[in-house]
């Protein structure tokens, strides 16, 4: 029986927009992934908690935003455990709960480009791959990476396609400052968002 194939798409979600079910959709479809289990932060170590929406939101949109493609799955793996919530702690939780699935880390260029800051990338490589958006602009070191990660490259798939240029950050500040963003967002978290009043002044 074939070996399951599963991607794993980390974040703060704050709020999940169309750039995260984009990049969901190319990898799936580009590396045959069976499954691409979101897994919202419980608490983002390089964010302080009054900065981030509370879980009970965050997981409602995740939930919501998924809800129209049954192989987008909502993982609660790192809101159920302890803190510190590292990437390095949270991928073998995950490869716990499905032991024979080849699983693929999904990220940005960006978070390519910055591997050497995680908390010990080297564990991550290790154990998967890395599914990786180019973003046009920004550039990877790739030697200086794979000096410092000796055997990087190979653990990269590269996705083809157009990153959508959209940040959740810009989102909360085009709401906090009255403008619209439900173009941005899937029409149930739009609708969400506008139900609950988030990302107005303290609204978190």
């Amino acid at each position: 029986m074939p070996r399951a194939r599963l991607g794993v798409l980390g974040g703060t979600f704050d709020p999940p927009h169309q750039g995260h079910l984009h990049l969901a959709l190319l990898a799936r479809e580009q590396l045959g992934l069976d499954e691409v289990r979101f897994v919202p932060a419980g608490q983002p170590p390089h964010k302080a908690a009054p900065d981030v929406t509370s879980v009970y939101h965050r997981l409602a949109m995740v939930q919501r935003a998924l809800a129209a493609t049954p192989a987008f799955v909502l993982d609660r793996t790192d809101v159920n455990r302890p803190p510190p919530h590292f990437t390095t702690d949270l991928l073998p939780l995950v490869q716990a709960r499905r032991p024979n699935a080849r699983i693929w880390l999904i990220i940005g260029g960006d978070s390519l480009r910055d591997l050497l800051s995680w908390h010990k990338p080297e564990t991550i490589i290790a154990g998967w791959r890395l599914a990786v958006l180019p973003r046009p602009g920004i550039i990877v070191d790739w030697p200086a990476l794979e000096a410092a990660l000796p055997g990087v490259r190979a653990r990269v798939d590269l996705l083809a396609g157009a990153p959508l240029a959209i940040s959740s950050t810009a989102i909360r500040a085009a709401l906090a400052r009255g403008a619209a963003a439900a173009d941005l967002l899937p029409p149930r978290v739009a609708a969400y968002v506008e139900r609950h009043g988030l990302y107005r002044p303290h609204s978190r």
